[in-house]
């Protein structure tokens, strides 16, 4: 049987990846320590999603076990060997915040732990597919640097811009500000791409907007749409830090990410690198956000704005879909910013009037 590994298995693209994957007839190997917990408080744990798993997903295996690990990474991969067709690599520290506060844990996470994970598949199955999920924290804060305007809402490009459809994969990866999460995501952004192209190997970089959906464990400093809407629902405090609440961010579904990457695996490319978010079809400030979780749940949300942005934080950032699009043209979004949000206030409901 054609086996599936996957890191940050009980998270939010992780999770989806798995059970997306387990239908398609692969027998999935999951790896996940909760970290999430250690990074972000027993709010973030995903626990209960690797619970669920367990219980739901015919054939899955879970292993408790840091990427960080070089030796039982190694060991896993060697255990089924030329079997591993795709690896599907989401285990991050994904707070560009979180990362000043303990830099060595954020770089040997986002950096050695993809090492490792390229080392063992160039070692052991160097045929299979290796997807990564890297982050449009890569271009640091240039996007800050383009000519913006400033809307009732929310911060727009200049129409006449060549970013107008949104940011494409040429933009400067250097000189800016990145933010230690930024700086770490960026050498194993570049690192996924060095194996493709030194050692021809199948990688692709997926550099991410804001992910999104239902099994988000929305935090405080990750999972902005999960949770705004936690926050909506509960009535617990949100704080908008900056730019007027006018940031914009384009947000994609984990489902439509994960047929993204079934695309690639089903069409694999070497050292290829993609933006990837809700593009134009799929974008908010954050006071369109707020407007539309009041709709949603029927109730004032209980906010307040903070003048100080977060350090190198993005005023305005779409992705531009069109190199993924033109690589995959039968592939289309399905979720646009209301349907998410709808659905993250469905499915978590009830759990969080616990």
């Amino acid at each position: 049987m054609s086996i599936a590994i996957i890191t940050g298995s009980a998270g939010l693209i992780g999770s989806e990846a798995v059970r997306f994957f387990a239908r398609k007839g692969l027998q999935v190997i999951g790896i996940d320590n909760d970290m999430r917990k250690f990074f972000f408080g027993a709010e973030a744990s995903t626990d209960w999603n690797r619970k669920k798993l367990e219980a739901e997903v015919k054939g899955y295996i879970h292993h408790n076990m840091d990427i960080r690990d070089a030796e039982g990474i190694k060991s896993l991969f060697g255990k089924y060997g030329k079997d591993i067709s795709l690896i599907i690599h989401t285990a991050a520290q994904p707070s560009h915040d979180w990362a000043a506060s303990d830099p060595f844990s954020d770089f040997t996470v986002n950096a050695n732990g993809t090492l490792n994970m390229l080392q063992a598949a160039r070692e052991n199955c160097p045929e299979a597919v290796f997807i990564f999920t890297s982050t449009n924290k890569v271009y640091g804060d240039l996007p800050n640097f383009l000519p913006l305007v400033e809307k009732e809402k929310r911060w727009e490009i200049d129409p006449v811009h060549r970013y107008n459809p949104g940011i494409a994969e040429d933009m400067s990866i250097d000189q800016s500000k990145h933010s230690l999460f930024g700086a770490s995501k960026v050498a194993a952004d570049v690192l996924v791409q060095e194996y493709g192209r030194y050692f021809g190997m199948k990688t692709t970089v997926f550099r991410g907007g804001c992910l999104t959906g239902p099994n988000h464990s929305g935090t405080a400093l990750h999972g902005f749409l999960a949770y705004l809407m936690k926050c909506a629902a509960t009535g617990a405090k949100y704080t908008i830090f900056g730019y007027k609440g006018k940031q914009v961010r384009d947000n994609i579904h984990s489902s439509d990410l994960i047929s993204a990457f079934d695309q690639v695996f089903q069409k694999p490319r070497v050292a290829e690198v993609y933006n990837i978010g809700g593009g134009r079809e799929s974008n908010c400030s954050m006071i369109e956000a707020i407007d539309l979780c009041e709709k949603i749940t029927g109730k004032k949300m209980n906010y307040s704005y903070s003048e100080d942005n977060r350090s190198g934080d993005h005023i305005w950032y779409i992705s531009d879909l069109a190199k993924f699009k033109g690589h995959n043209p039968e592939w289309k979004l399905r979720y646009d910013v209301p349907r998410i949000l709808q659905e993250i206030f469905d499915f978590n409901r009830e759990r969080w009037s616990h």
